[in-house]
């Protein structure tokens, strides 16, 4: 890696195993060359009408889109914006977002989003951390022009990375400190990801994809850019669509949305308003909807292929570290029969290994066929790390000591726990949620998959609850969805798991608190009230 104090070189894995470790791997042919605007540039010349974004500002097509990209550019160029900028948007999700990714996109500056409803300590922490050169704030409408402006101490410089590899956005997320670390994705990992899900998702110029998630979780970069690459439309989703499952079932029938994609607990709620208005409305274009964020749940897979027969139900796994998604799996009737779902195989030109960590040597070796370990990911999607932010970046980016000929020389430390059988990946959790109790190592993740196959059960989540002078307590806290007593629930998890694994502690829910991505928030959860123990 180019020699940069915001990304620093990384040193050797330390494998301890005779040869490489196994890898799953799919390699494909990508284009990774060349920028998304030019595929949109394409499609302006051959079909300038055609509708590349929808939503409540109305309909813009890609000849309109090419306009208002030069529009922005100019403004961006005008303010000094040049290649390698790290440049800050703050502004809710809109066609404005795609307009101005693309503008930086041809400048060769970095996309970061940052969300305008952060407080205010953390909109500065990121601008600080990030060393960004410029802001950007921008409305969804029209009405008034986005704010450009240079940032105090006017940026950290251009960020440097490997020669092909230029950094095309970064995604801040929350450390275990507290501290947030922003993933930085190299352009042929992020055209490689929107090549991927244009290939496993046969998105076609025909397609109609709705732009749903937060623009500071990494779904949102494929979800807006994906289907311009092909001639496909964006269906801009509001936050007030995406937030009331009813409002997000109009929008997805009245644009014939073909592709949605939800975290597992808004899949539940649009199940919900499906189900109250009954088999009239139940999204007859749906090809494919698809679960990310969280661990799907059997039974919430059970309940989405019931109601969506004609759709596929992907189940897909990835770090934003490494450009998004590294593996897709489609859910098929028998796999909800089984405690997890597999996530599955690669996408293209992702490498997935499996390693086991010897704590007192301090090295690796390969897992065995079917044997848990932590995963790795290896390949084109592998990122260049956390900007700025030396010691986490060497904590989990490592060069590659398996593939001589890997295109980025990398590896990543999930942090994930899995194993690797003939159905592919399965995820096992967070290493960080493996706690011990009474000498006992357990998963809270495990426990959690087999509380939520109880019939009663609509949302679950298990915590360990620390206290000064006691014993820690293991927690489940529950949302039913038909009446039930937690003696009933405890029997259930008694009948399927040691007793060790049985939380002591119930605390019942009238909804689950949850992250501004749609995520269970565990921090939440444990900093409850007590409950009354089982």
């Amino acid at each position: 890696m180019t020699a940069s104090p915001r990304l620093p070189h990384l040193a050797d894995l330390p494998y301890a195993g005779r040869g490489p470790a196994p890898a799953l791997a799919n390699p494909v042919d990508a284009d990774t060359t060349g920028t998304v605007l030019d595929r949109v540039n394409a499609w302006a010349r051959k079909s300038p009408d055609r509708r590349a974004v929808v939503g409540a500002g109305g309909e813009i097509g890609y000849a309109d889109l090419v306009r208002r990209v030069e529009r922005m550019r100019a403004r961006l160029e005008a303010s000094g914006c040049g290649a390698g900028d790290v440049v800050a948007c703050l502004g809710p999700r809109s066609a404005r977002t795609i307009v101005l990714f693309l503008a930086l996109e041809s400048l060769g500056a970095v996309y970061l989003p940052v969300d305008p409803g952060w407080p205010r300590a953390r909109i500065d922490e990121v601008l600080r951390l990030s060393a960004s050169a410029l802001a950007v704030e921008y409305t969804a409408g029209d009405e008034q022009p986005p704010v450009v402006e240079r940032t105090a101490g006017g940026g950290g410089g251009p960020l440097e990375a490997p020669a092909g590899e230029e950094p095309r956005y970064v995604i801040y997320t929350s450390g275990t400190t507290g501290r947030p670390k922003g993933a930085v994705v190299a352009r042929p990992g992020m055209l490689n990801h929107l090549w991927a899900k244009v290939a496993d998702l046969d998105i076609t110029e025909d397609s109609r994809v709705v732009f749903t998630a937060p623009l500071v979780f990494d779904i949102s970069i494929w979800q807006m850019l994906a289907p311009l690459m092909v001639g496909a439309t964006v269906v801009v989703a509001s936050d007030n669509d995406v937030l009331y499952p009813p409002r997000l079932h109009r929008l997805l029938l009245r644009h014939e949305a073909t592709v949605v994609e939800l975290v597992p607990t808004a899949i539940g709620t649009l199940l919900d308003d499906i189900a109250r208005k009954g088999s009239g409305e139940v999204l007859p274009a749906l090809r494919w909807l698809i679960s990310t964020g969280e661990e799907l749940k059997p039974s919430l897979a059970e309940r989405a292929l019931a109601a969506l027969p004609h759709a596929g139900l992907l189940n897909a796994y990835g770090p934003t570290e490494c450009s998004d998604d590294v593996t897709h799996h489609v859910v098929s009737p028998q796999d909800t029969a089984g405690a997890r779902l597999p996530v599955g195989r690669p996408i293209g030109n992702a490498k997935i290994y499996c390693l086991v960590h010897d704590s007192e040597e301090g090295t690796w070796s390969a897992a065995g066929p079917g044997q848990a370990g932590e995963l790795f990911v290896g390949g084109v999607p592998v990122g260049l790390g956390y900007l700025g932010d030396r010691d986490a970046t060497l904590s989990a980016f490592f060069r590659d000591v398996f593939d001589p000929d890997s295109p980025t020389g990398r590896l990543y430390r999930t942090g994930d726990l899995g194993r690797i059988d003939g159905d592919g990946v399965h995820y096992l959790g967070r290493v960080d949620r493996q706690v011990k109790v009474a000498g006992v190592r357990m998963e809270l993740d495990e426990i959690e998959a087999v509380l939520s196959r109880h019939g009663s059960v609509k949302l679950c989540a298990v915590t360990l609850r620390q206290e000064e002078g006691r014993q820690p307590v293991l927690t489940a806290h529950y949302v039913p969805g038909t009446e039930v007593e937690a003696g009933e629930l405890e029997a259930f998890l008694r009948s399927a798991l040691p007793a060790s694994l049985v939380p002591r502690s119930w605390d019942r829910l009238e909804e689950m608190p949850l992250t501004p991505n749609g995520k269970v928030d565990h921090r939440a959860l444990a900093r409850r009230e007590p409950p009354g123990e089982g």
